[in-house]
């Protein structure tokens, strides 16, 4: 028999991570079976259900990389339901109720005949469940003749869409048996269950929109990768046995076994997604990590750059802040940048903070420098300038093919630095290059800014500390 699953979301709001992590479960385990993923929008509560929360919840599935085989609307099946209700009565598995409620409303009910007794499933992830149904009474299916509930709703389609495992959250084993009961009355086959265990957020309660869950496209906006959502959503109270936690789409399908699921609530834990998005952003490809990140970096440039007082030696980087736009010499700068960034950010938000802080400034711009921080701590200022002009002259006598490599740079002067102290020479290097107190060592910021703006900056700083009076 082949397996057939199905993710039922309903539209009434946007899914958060927890809801995702069904529809991940269910389509890994239809997808190692070579089965059959059905998704069926549950939309029947027509006042809270809405196309854009619908909208969403496709652009967030394809997003991820889950495909469906087919596709429900549950409230196209409105004929079917009533067809089903009506079997019922005819069969004498349910009738109906004229009932008064407390505020004096009459209505039709349509309710189930109980037979009583215990209903007992093997639950694919807690293992039997018994539970006695004869407290249940004659429980409500329906409405009136015309509007099924969802207990019968829900067992119509799942039974007539032959779907075989039902995976969904542990919230729903209270109606598991009296969708059983129906399943029996109407003659279909029951499928096997697996009832998960809640998603919880960092505060320990189960997670949810009310308290703060985003919907899986405000990662996506974010920065956050489709793969790595993916993986952190399957590992979610899940375990492979193994030491393993980077996965692949085919070796999470290869993977997955319902005995892995853990039988208590797993923490929706932001932080580790933020370690696995950053696993995959150091693991692209030098083309794919430029494409994710050069359109967010442009555009925060673009935003960043008019505001600064450029004193670039390039006068093209003058006239292109002017017209509020990012010139070709700041997109070559960009492009430079690339392998910094890279170990720094875990998504592409992280780029937008960097560039807003400034904490990018100095590759676009002349940094203004503290005198009396240029030389090393407790270091001659006029030990400072010679230092300054040795590493100028031996800059200026290199070939410029020199400086495209950090390592290249780098040897140029590290014998220097080395017998002289690394300190008295590399800080004000980089003080003078930067004018923060952190940042990526000189050679990493030379093979960035290049030559020339380099002999300016270390101008500058010579410059200054000479017309300081500290190196007399």
């Amino acid at each position: 028999m082949s397996v057939i699953t199905r993710f039922a979301p309903s539209p009434t709001g946007l899914l958060h991570g927890g809801n995702y992590r069904t529809a991940v479960f269910a389509y890994l385990f239809a997808r190692q079976q070579k089965g059959h993923f059905i998704l069926r929008i549950e939309d029947t509560d027509k006042a809270r259900s809405k196309p854009e929360y619908e909208a969403n919840i496709l652009e967030s599935l394809q997003w991820l990389g889950i495909d469906w085989d087919s596709f429900a609307r549950q409230s196209d099946r409105l004929a079917q339901h009533q067809a089903a209700v009506k079997r019922l009565i005819d069969s004498d598995h349910a009738y109906l109720s004229h009932e008064t409620s407390a505020e004096g409303k009459e209505s039709d009910l349509i309710r189930f005949r109980n037979p009583g007794g215990v209903i007992t499933f093997d639950d694919l992830v807690r293992g039997p469940i018994n539970t006695d149904v004869t407290d249940l009474g004659d429980f409500i299916i329906a409405r009136n003749i015309d509007e099924p509930l969802f207990h019968l709703a829900v067992v119509v389609d799942d039974g007539e869409m032959s779907v075989t495992h039902i995976v969904r959250g542990d919230d729903h084993i209270a109606n598991t048996p009296r969708q059983i009961l129906i399943q029996r009355a109407l003659g279909f086959t029951e499928p096997r269950y697996a009832h998960l265990p809640i998603v919880l957020g960092p505060d320990r309660a189960k997670l949810s929109k009310r308290r703060g869950a985003k919907a899986l496209t405000e990662y996506r906006d974010a920065g956050y990768l489709p793969e790595s959502m993916l993986n952190f959503l399957a590992l979610i109270g899940w375990n492979p046995g193994t030491e393993q936690e980077i996965f692949s789409k085919d070796q999470l399908v290869e993977a997955f076994n319902f005995s892995g699921i853990q039988h208590h609530g797993a923490i929706f834990n932001e932080e580790k997604l933020r370690w696995f998005n950053r696993e995959y952003l150091l693991r692209m490809t030098t083309d794919d990590f430029s494409t994710y990140t050069m359109p967010v970096l442009k555009e925060a440039l673009t935003e960043r750059l008019p505001a600064l007082a450029f004193s670039h030696a390039e006068t093209s980087m003058k006239e292109g802040a002017a017209a509020g736009g990012i010139t070709d010499m700041d997109a070559t700068i960009a492009q430079k940048l690339l392998p910094v960034i890279r170990e720094r950010i875990s998504t592409s938000n992280d780029l937008r903070t960097m560039v807003g802080e400034g904490e990018l400034d100095y590759y676009f711009k002349k940094p203004i420098l503290d005198v009396t921080k240029i030389p090393f701590k407790g270091g001659s200022p006029t030990d400072t300038v010679k230092h300054l002009q040795h590493v100028k002259e031996t800059f200026v006598k290199s070939s410029q093919d020199q400086f495209k490599d950090p390592e290249n740079i780098k040897s140029l002067i590290w014998d220097y630095a080395t017998e002289i102290g690394r300190g008295a020479v590399l800080w004000p290097l980089r003080f003078a290059l930067t004018g923060a107190e952190r940042s990526p060592d000189p050679f990493t910021v030379i093979s960035i800014i290049g030559l020339t703006e380099t002999l300016a900056r270390i101008k500058v700083a010579h410059n200054l500390l000479e017309a300081s009076g500290l190196s007399t």
